[in-house]
């Protein structure tokens, strides 16, 4: 590790045998380790993915990200975040920001990413992949996320259920990831699209932990108990479009 690098590592989805070896051997070297969180004293997942791996020696700083719509505080936050990070690596500390997943789908480290590329340009940066919850999913379903020509389509919110519309027709997976408050539209917009009904629908909830649950249905079993579903949370759901 150099003291003039930021590594960014990302943690998997959960188990910690999905580590690689790159990101345990620089956690095992850091000074300082920055975990994300949405609240004050609120545990970090990946936090508890790595802890195992941390040095005695190891300091480890919470930084919060506020779950909220308002861009202009976000943007606050993001900026005392790297600057935060920033100074200790100028410090002459070897520094590590941890994410779950992979860094580059929907992390919070995107935004402290985009703050030192912006205003920090002195600091270089690492970035360690990590494995995907959509990865670990397929793994433990055995069943692939996209095969030959299909295309994929991932997911995030469903706040706009129009887009989600044009991705139900044009896509042949369609991959959703903590989505279960729109869970009833989105089952009758795929009902109403181009996806047969005995589309497979794949469900899980905390992917790669002990109490991980995993449900395969095919799309109009899920249609007819929609109002089993409401408030319904999960961590992903894949709806394969049956050939």
């Amino acid at each position: 590790m150099h003291n003039s690098v930021l590594y960014c590592v990302g943690c998997g989805p959960g188990d910690p045998e999905l580590l690689t070896l790159k990101a345990i051997n620089i956690i095992k070297n850091a000074d300082i380790i920055y975990t994300p969180t949405a609240r004050e004293n609120k545990p970090s997942v990946a936090l508890s993915i790595v802890e195992k791996h941390i040095s005695e020696e190891t300091e480890v700083r919470q930084l919060i990200f506020p779950m909220i719509k308002d861009y202009e505080k976000l943007r606050e936050s993001w900026k005392n975040n790297a600057k935060e990070i920033t100074s200790s690596i100028r410090n002459g500390k070897r520094v590590v920001y941890l994410t779950v997943g992979d860094p580059s789908l929907y992390s919070t480290w995107i935004y402290i990413h985009k703050e030192i590329q912006n205003n920090h340009k002195d600091i270089e940066v690492e970035v360690v992949p990590g494995i995907t919850s959509i990865f670990s999913f397929s793994a433990e379903l055995k069943t692939p996320v996209g095969e030959g020509d299909e295309i994929i389509g991932i997911i995030p919110a469903c706040y706009n259920l129009d887009r989600l519309k044009i991705a139900a027709e044009c896509c042949d997976t369609l991959v959703f990831l903590k989505d279960g408050r729109y869970f009833n539209n989105v089952i009758d917009i795929l009902m109403e699209s181009s996806f047969p009904e005995d589309s497979d629908i794949f469900i899980a909830q905390d992917v790669s932990t002990d109490v991980e649950s995993l449900q395969k249905r095919k799309l109009v079993d899920v249609a007819k108990n929609k109002n089993q579903n409401n408030d319904k949370y999960f961590s992903i759901m894949i709806a394969k479009k049956k050939k």
